[in-house]
């Protein structure tokens, strides 16, 4: 991955504390902290248009712009209004200094790929697989097959094919998918027993009738 379309202009900020947040969000910003490797946590701002296209795909790596340097970071976590969408809902980014060449610790989506055989359905167990891999060459993410898998067929996370240099952190047992075929319906019988009204009913018309032959004797 190239970091040239990755640049992202940042302003170091001296303001704090919820107020200062809404009143930058209001002014078209998104407030972020910059930490790791040692250093004291920066405390920067971006446009939030510039922020949201590019951090539109997972493990995003910037290439920041600060004060006439470039440092890269991974965004680390994003924090996003619920009932807000688009640009309006990204409220505050936590990134982490990275250097080029080192490997870094990112979940990673999961995507199936294919159709299993006919009948069967997919049990997606796990959307999203922990590696170790080099902080540029992050993938979007990790395609699994399943094309053409019978029922019973599955897939650990030790049998997925990896991007060259990753190595595989999330446990090698752990199911990802798994193949199966769903559950007959249960039909009705129609001998079943009667339902709790219907015996009560039919209780309550045989005291009627005994009830009619009493009163007949006497």
């Amino acid at each position: 991955m190239s970091t040239d379309d990755n640049k992202l202009s940042s302003e170091i900020r001296s303001s704090f504390g919820k107020g200062a947040a809404r009143k930058l969000r209001a002014a078209g910003k998104v407030p972020a902290v910059l930490y790791g490797h040692g250093t004291e946590p920066q405390h920067l701002t971006f446009d939030a248009h510039d922020v949201f296209m590019l951090v539109r795909r997972s493990n995003a790596v910037l290439d920041l712009q600060i004060e006439g340097s470039s440092q890269l970071a991974l965004v680390k976590d994003i924090q996003r209004n619920p009932v807000l969408q688009g640009v309006q809902a990204i409220e505050h980014l936590d990134l982490v200094i990275v250097q080029r060449g080192e490997k870094v610790t990112v979940d990673v989506p999961v995507h199936l790929e294919g159709e299993s055989a006919p009948g069967t359905i997919t049990n997606f167990e796990s959307t999203s697989i922990s590696i170790e891999v080099e902080a540029l060459h992050i993938p979007d993410s990790i395609t699994v097959s399943i094309e053409g898998l019978e029922e019973g067929a599955h897939v650990l996370a030790g049998q997925v094919e990896l991007p060259k240099g990753a190595t595989l952190l999330t446990d090698p047992e752990a199911l990802v998918v798994g193949i199966i075929v769903p559950a007959a319906p249960v039909l009705e019988d129609e001998d079943a027993a009667p339902a709790e009204g219907e015996t009560a009913e039919a209780e309550g018309e045989g005291e009627s009738e005994e009830s009619t032959e009493g009163e007949s004797a006497e």
